[in-house]
């Protein structure tokens, strides 16, 4: 066999990042409850102690993925478009999909400190959507959106069912923000053009399979 040379060193930032593309790409496969340590450890080519030394627990590496899809797009978009920008994302291409969201979708029925971070992202959410509407009830218009929201991903994502699993995104989008503006008068109705695609991370080298830290 051929020598493949000196081992790589992996730095820390690498590895951290490694685990939680690892991490992403499972709880988007399986959700949170089927996901072990080791099996995101094994994903990253890393040793599964590193998981808790960079994020704690599973449910604090979990909590990290959701600010990923979460926290950053509410602070990227502005509130007129964010229910476009969601749906944008939610309808794409599973090629095109952020595993993120797919993530949130997938790990409905982990409870504890998983329904915590989904209870508080969802509220969150809530809160932007409630600033689009002047009725008394902006509460509950923002809750029926985002229930709304929660059914096409199911129905998209997680359990396909035609003819929404293979709908136009545009067509989808178009219908369902004319119908969401009337209890979110400020919602912008225009679809939000695709995002461009960003490459998938290349996979660690077979030599990083136990990293060394810097």
């Amino acid at each position: 066999m051929a020598h493949q040379g000196p081992e790589r060193r992996r730095n820390a930032a690498e590895t951290r990042q490694a685990l939680l593309d690892a991490a992403t790409t499972l709880f988007a496969e399986r959700g949170f409850d089927s996901t072990t340590v080791r099996d995101i450890a094994g994903l990253a080519r890393a040793n599964q102690a590193l998981v808790f030394r960079y994020f704690g627990s599973k449910e604090a590496l979990f909590e990290e993925v959701m600010a990923g899809v979460g926290r950053e797009q509410l602070a990227a978009t502005p509130a007129e478009h964010l229910l476009a920008t969601v749906l944008r994302d939610l309808l794409a291409p599973a090629a095109d999909r952020d595993r993120s969201l797919e993530a949130f979708l997938r790990s409905g029925g982990s409870g504890g400190v998983v329904s915590a971070v989904r209870e508080q992202l969802g509220e969150e959410y809530a809160r932007v959507l409630r600033t689009l509407t002047s009725g008394p009830d902006a509460a509950l218009r923002a809750d029926l959106v985002l229930a709304w929201l929660l059914g096409i991903g199911l129905m998209r994502v997680v359990a396909p069912k035609e003819p929404l699993s293979t709908a136009d995104s545009t067509e989808v989008s178009t219908l369902v923000l004319g119908a969401v503006s009337t209890l979110l008068e400020r919602v912008d109705r225009s679809p939000a053009p695709r995002a461009a695609r960003v490459p998938a991370p290349a996979a660690a080298p077979e030599s990083e399979r136990q990293p060394q830290e810097t």
